[in-house]
């Protein structure tokens, strides 16, 4: 009878008699880090704001699209303040930086669309709580002395288990999607040496990086000269890749062609897992969807 007692005390105290795993064991540390972009077509903070009026019920699946990429960092475009970012990435689930970047304060009208006037554009990040981070100064050589035009958002990732990793968040100028002979394309190659700049410092470093975000080009071409400057392999961390490779978008029929990308370093190239463009199951959410991908940690 003792020795029943002694193992029926022993049982309410370990896993093995049931195979029930102990509640206070520690979940082990992730061993991948995931990272998206996505540009959400002028999102607002006040339900029907801006040249994408929203409503409640846009704003939850928005949540939801955001849930189902799962992802640890998120890079995002066209976002009006840091309330606007916290009604699509709930504030106990994810920490948002934002651009720091005011602008002019001119508010033109939405494409001639009667009615509706354009707000705020930023580009920043939210970064799942739990995942340490340290933000950089925004990088605003990308402005190229154009308060309208926007800076990056610059911070350090540092996973646990893994080393830490830099991401910049950006959006280029819209409108020279190839070649280079219109007004838009003066004020994009004015951007160009700033993230050349970037990339070869952070190249230089000991920490593999990304850049993430809507470049409004379509990097892909054969010969496309801002591919070619920042993909120059100098120094020899600035070997680049694009995540999605030579693939093509699946978001909208009409475009081919991706201009949303996360570019990885050589290093973080040497991780990757994994990539997928996650398309919208009914009505689009934005005139973007975002991209994702998957890298191992080091």
């Amino acid at each position: 009878m003792k020795q029943h007692a002694l193992l029926a005390s022993l049982c309410l105290f370990t896993a093995s008699c049931t195979g029930v795993a102990n509640r206070d064991t520690p979940a082990p540390a992730p061993s991948t880090l995931t990272l998206a972009s996505w540009n959400m077509e002028h999102l607002a903070e006040r339900n029907g704001s801006g040249c994408r009026p929203r409503t409640d019920a846009d704003y939850a699946a928005m949540r939801a699209y955001v849930d189902a990429m799962a992802a640890d960092v998120i890079a995002f475009q066209e976002v009006e303040s840091r309330a606007a970012a916290e009604r699509v990435f709930d504030p106990s689930r994810y920490h948002v930086v934002i651009e720091a970047r005011i602008g002019s304060g001119r508010n033109g009208d939405c494409g001639g669309r009667p009615g509706l006037t354009i707000n705020a554009q930023r580009t920043g990040f939210a970064i799942r709580k739990g995942l340490a981070f340290d933000r950089q100064p925004d990088v605003t050589d990308l402005q190229a002395g154009n308060p309208d035009l926007r800076s990056g958002v610059d911070v350090i990732v540092r996973p646990v288990g893994g080393k830490p990793m830099r991401l910049l968040s950006v959006h280029l100028k819209a409108g020279c999607s190839a070649g280079d002979r219109n007004d838009a394309c003066a004020a994009l190659f004015q951007q160009v040496p700033a993230m050349e700049r970037w990339i070869d410092a952070r190249a230089s470093e000991d920490l593999r990086f990304a850049v993430l975000g809507d470049f409004n080009r379509r990097l892909v071409m054969p010969g496309d000269a801002l591919w070619a400057e920042w993909d120059d392999g100098v120094p020899a961390n600035a070997d680049l890749a694009r995540a999605s490779g030579d693939r093509g978008a699946r978001c909208n029929p009409r475009y081919k062609d991706f201009i949303d990308y996360i570019v990885l370093d050589r290093r973080a190239a040497a991780g990757q897992l994994d990539f997928d463009e996650k398309t919208f199951a009914a009505e689009p959410l934005s005139d973007h969807c975002a991209v994702t991908t998957r890298l191992r940690l080091q």
